[in-house]
């Protein structure tokens, strides 16, 4: 599934293996596209999700907000890979101690 914000660059695209799902998310995550990210995780119908944030340049309390509704959503299993901008909003929201967020991966 493809979800296009209007007006901003941005693009989620989901695939599901077994029980869970991955999400790619690019662009800018804002109050105009942080609802279409969570649709494209919690639409799956499945019990585990992976989002991929490494694309994403911009993230504000929208996004967050529609973060932590994911974490609710799938309590069974829930990872977040951040790019630089998404890890320095979490930091800054104190959010960057949660298990659920990816280490930083060797570049």
């Amino acid at each position: 599934m493809d979800q296009d914000g209007a007006g901003t660059d941005f693009s989620a695209s989901s695939s599901v293996a077994g029980d869970r799902t991955t999400v790619v998310v690019r662009g800018e995550v804002d109050m105009s596209t942080a609802d279409a990210m969570y649709q494209a995780a919690a639409g799956a119908g499945v019990g585990r999700a992976v989002l991929d944030l490494r694309g994403v340049t911009f993230f504000d309390s929208a996004a967050i907000h529609a973060l932590i509704r994911l974490v609710d959503r799938f309590p069974q299993g829930f990872e977040v890979i951040p790019s630089p901008q998404v890890r320095r909003v979490l930091d800054i929201s104190g959010l960057s101690t949660q298990p659920w967020l990816a280490g930083d991966e060797p570049g």
